[in-house]
């Protein structure tokens, strides 16, 4: 027998849940061609996985590389924790698709803080351009959501208002033309301009031609709020039949998890995703304006930001560390009460000027309420849950970002394994891999089976560990010491070989 890679005598977690069993794994092109004793087989490249574990790799169903994936570190900080997918176009905005100069620059601008500005495209982009601009660009996969905040944008502007039977109808093609060209669903973010000011019946009308493909909702409401969201979720999976899937879904497993499972008694078809840490990240204008700024008009947001006398909700000012303040970089990694005081002006003020200065495009890390014992069971709680899987929300612009995008899959990996016993192996791998394949239709992964794609990982069970903290947020985790993708080593020896074979998933 003859392989192109051959990974030898590993404890393979198939991604069925399974019993870890000792086996080698034949790789030829970019398939996964045996499992089993492959006594006598040769490989061009052979790797001893002996006292290692091999698993399929991990599926991040919520990142915002959507720019930045591109870049090596970005890829290094997911590959040293054996995700080989990024899901991307997450919170209802992101490049594509736009038809026009200005909705591609409102969605670059409005989410300059989270996604980035695209390295090569500068005006309108469709989705068969943009994903055919990642396809072995990278060393990740990527699958896109169409963003439902850029098609309202493109089609109604700013508009504070209910969508016309006319734009329904546009946004509608625009749904229908971006899954024919490979989105792997529809994504909303509903705390966010302009996606806030759609109601139920518009976004059930948008998921009709969803089929099989998941509704994925930054929801209305969080915590406390939480019933809230989830009722509006719930009102457009039972108006469109969609399948649904909450993304980042925080707050308190007591108040969470029962609204998961009723909706699932009632037939609904909703699963979610959650990173384990307490602390959220956003752009500063959603946290720090006002509602009645109109964040979706950026020129009359900073005119009113500069004329207006503004009541600010005090309260979260401690909460609120930047990470991004492009031209007052200084600012970054300070709290905003510490970096107003270093400039030697009021918390209040300090945010106007920030927000003025750089055109609503500063990032913040936010502390939550339920920081603290009681937060960490519910975290627990969460991931434990049938319904979960795994998403990093990882950011990575500025100079401190939240850590979660460097540490997120090895610390459930690791600390929610082997430290607190969340998960078996087995389970971790059908959280992380198998179930996130299954949801959003990429077929051939997820699983370690002849036939598969041959994304695979080899790591460490026993050192496996996230290393990236708040204070330090770039540190790229331990113990996962090689990846394939798509049959070609990415990752050797904890450091990338340099090699670009990620493909752009269509379901």
């Amino acid at each position: 027998m003859s392989f192109d890679v051959l990974i030898r005598n590993g404890w393979v977690l198939d991604g069925t849940g399974a019993p870890a069993f000792l086996a080698d794994v034949g790789i030829t092109g970019d398939e996964i061609t045996a499992v089993g004793r492959l006594t006598g087989a040769e490989a061009e490249t052979v790797i001893d996985a002996s006292g290692r574990h091999v698993m399929p790799g991990m599926i991040d169903c919520h990142a915002h590389g959507d720019a930045l994936v591109l870049t090596p570190e970005v890829q290094l900080a997911a590959l040293r924790q054996g995700v080989t997918t990024f899901v991307l176009g997450q919170d209802g905005l992101s490049y594509a698709p736009t038809s026009t100069a200005e909705a591609f620059a409102y969605a670059t601008r409005y989410f300059a803080a989270v996604n980035g500005t695209h390295p090569s495209a500068d005006g309108p982009l469709g989705v068969r351009e943009l994903l055919a601009g990642y396809d072995r660009a990278t060393a990740l996969n990527t699958a896109y959501l169409l963003p439902h905040g850029t098609i309202r944008y493109d089609v109604m502007g700013p508009a504070e208002r209910a969508a016309s039977a006319g734009e329904l109808a546009a946004m509608l093609a625009r749904v229908e033309r971006g899954l024919s060209e490979g989105a792997v669903g529809l994504s909303t973010g509903l705390e966010y301009a302009p996606g806030r000011y759609a109601d139920a019946a518009e976004l059930a009308a948008l998921c009709a031609p969803l089929g099989s493909l998941p509704y994925v909702t930054h929801m209305r409401g969080y915590g406390a709020k939480a019933g809230t969201g989830m009722a509006e979720v719930t009102d457009i999976a039972r108006r469109s039949g969609a399948a649904v899937h909450v993304s980042h879904y925080h707050g308190p497993a007591a108040t969470l998890l029962p609204l998961v499972d009723e909706a699932r008694r009632d037939g609904l078809d909703v699963t979610f995703d959650t990173y384990p840490y307490l602390r959220g990240s956003t752009i500063l204008a959603m946290v720090a304006l006002p509602s009645w700024i109109p964040a979706a008009d950026t020129g009359r947001a900073l005119e009113l930001l500069e004329s207006e006398p503004i009541e600010w909700d005090e309260t979260i000012w401690p909460r609120i560390t930047f990470s991004h303040v492009p031209g007052a970089e200084w600012a970054e990694g300070l709290t905003l009460p510490e970096a107003a005081a270093g400039a030697g002006a009021e918390p209040g003020e300090f945010c106007r000027r920030i927000l003025i200065d750089t055109r609503l495009e500063a990032g913040c890390v936010m502390a939550r309420p339920d920081e603290g014992p009681e937060g960490e069971e519910s975290v627990r709680a969460i991931l434990r849950h049938p319904g979960h899987t795994g998403g990093s929300d990882g950011i990575y612009v500025g100079g401190h970002p939240h850590p979660r995008g460097y540490g997120a899959f090895a610390r459930m990996l690791g600390h929610h394994v082997r430290e607190t016993g969340d998960w078996t192996l087995e389970q971790a791998v059908v959280h992380i891999a198998s179930h996130p394949a299954r949801r959003f239709g990429l077929a051939g992964r997820g699983l370690i089976r002849r036939g598969q794609v041959a994304d695979v990982v080899v790591f460490d069970a026993a050192a496996v560990s996230d290393q990236a903290t708040y204070a330090d947020p770039r540190v790229p985790a331990t113990g996962v010491g090689d990846v394939i993708v798509s049959g070609v080593a990415v990752l050797t020896g904890e450091k990338l070989t340099g090699a670009t074979p990620g493909r752009a998933l269509r379901p």
